[in-house]
């Protein structure tokens, strides 16, 4: 019988993965993952990219590349960070195989057995299943509206021992679908710094963003730069290019980096160089941000179409937050209901969605709701929340 690492065996499977066969049915309405929509896809404008591409690029494309990211990409990608005020120039870049591979590497990095490492709750799965293989101790610290609530922070920092690290999402969080205030960010950082626990800042929805007056309060903590706190930035082409990309970043202090740069070697060597050729081409080319541009716009309608079927379907005592950008919107139902038993009845019924505790770090909070309007028409959306509506009002009357 094999005898698998302790590791290992404490591993499950992503229920939002469980999901993805059920939501390729053609009869399921899938509000479940957190998928651009396939119909946003700037495929044609990259395909030319490619075709005018000189051979020596294109055999590029095909070859193995540096560890820390193709040279050309590691340029332009700095560029269209710097416009974001990060500061490229004082930390290092290391391309990664998606934004999980960097939150991936820095949990290897930092944890050994049993350390504790602090996460929202609710907290994005993959990150969770990543601190887990790691065999962290988690702490689940609430989110409200504006952040991560800052007394409950303040008293877990100063537990001993101390924790490895906090990681947040504070643009468009997934699954909570909040944006952090720019009050709640300069307490986050009154309460750590000092406390040498690194910060990992992971935005992957920070450039979709629905309202301009929202400007100020999308500057990552990485842009500050404050003083006395280790801040590793994460982000990814996912949600703004593709995610079959598999192209991720993160832009850390150059101690961190180094080790990170280690870890990588010894996972895959380097991220796919093709894609890297694609990702540079398009940001050189400039259509990156028009691009942006276009499907942002379209996830508004899309987000607004889904608050106009709640206001229409949902019984008064379901509350949520209306989305500011990004792809989620997240749904809190009476104390004590069980938000698997609706989702039992809405698959019934011809629609999914992720139920709470998928997010929960205990695995135990179950009556809230995570769902994405990102991969779905307008019609679809006034088609399928009317049926998870009525699985709802099944459930809690």
């Amino acid at each position: 019988m094999p005898r698998f690492s302790k590791a290992v065996s404490s591993l499950r499977s992503s229920e939002i993965r469980d999901l993805m066969t059920l939501a390729s049915r053609p009869d399921i309405i899938s509000f479940a993952g957190g998928m651009p929509g396939n119909d946003l896809f700037p495929v044609s404008e990259v395909e030319e990219l490619f075709r005018n591409l000189d051979m020596r690029k294109k055999q590029a494309a095909f070859q193995y590349g540096p560890t820390h990211g193709l040279p050309s990409l590691l340029e332009s990608l700095r560029g269209f960070l710097e416009k974001k005020g990060l500061p490229v120039h004082d930390n290092r870049l290391l391309v990664t195989t998606g934004s999980l591979q960097a939150i991936s590497l820095l949990a290897k990095a930092f944890i050994d057995p049993g350390d504790p490492v602090i996460v929202e709750n609710p907290c994005f799965i993959g990150a969770l299943s990543s601190f887990k293989s790691h065999e962290a101790d988690l702490r689940g610290i609430a989110v409200d509206s504006e952040g991560i609530a800052i007394d409950e922070l303040s008293g877990e920092i100063r537990r001993t021992p101390h924790a490895k690290f906090l990681y947040i999402t504070p643009y468009f969080h997934n699954p909570a679908g909040l944006l952090y205030s720019g009050e709640r960010k300069e307490s986050l950082v009154s309460a750590l710094q000092g406390r040498d626990i690194p910060i990992i800042e992971d935005d992957a929805y920070g450039d979709l963003y629905f309202h301009p007056e929202d400007a100020g309060r999308l500057k990552p903590l990485k842009a500050i730069n404050p003083e006395g706190i280790d801040i590793c930035y994460t982000g990814s082409f996912s949600k703004i290019l593709g995610p079959g990309l598999r192209l991720g970043w993160m832009l850390v202090p150059e101690e961190i980096y180094c080790k990170c740069e280690l870890i990588k070697q010894s996972a895959d060597a380097c991220s796919p160089s093709y894609t890297q050729v694609l990702a540079d081409e398009f940001i050189r080319s400039g259509l990156i941000y028009p691009y942006i541009e276009k499907v942002r716009q379209e996830y508004q309608t899309r987000a607004n179409a889904m608050v106009a079927a709640l206001k229409r379907s949902m019984p008064d005592y379901v509350r949520w937050n209306d989305p500011r950008g990004g792809f989620y919107l997240w749904l809190t139902l009476p104390e004590g209901t069980d938000s698997t038993e609706i989702l039992k009845l809405a698959i019934e019924g011809g629609a999914v969605f992720v139920v709470g505790k998928t997010f929960d770090p205990a695995g135990r909070s179950n009556n809230t709701m995570r769902l994405s309007y990102c991969n779905n028409s307008p019609a679809e959306i006034e088609e399928g929340i009317p049926v998870i509506a009525e699985a709802v009002k099944m459930v809690c009357g």
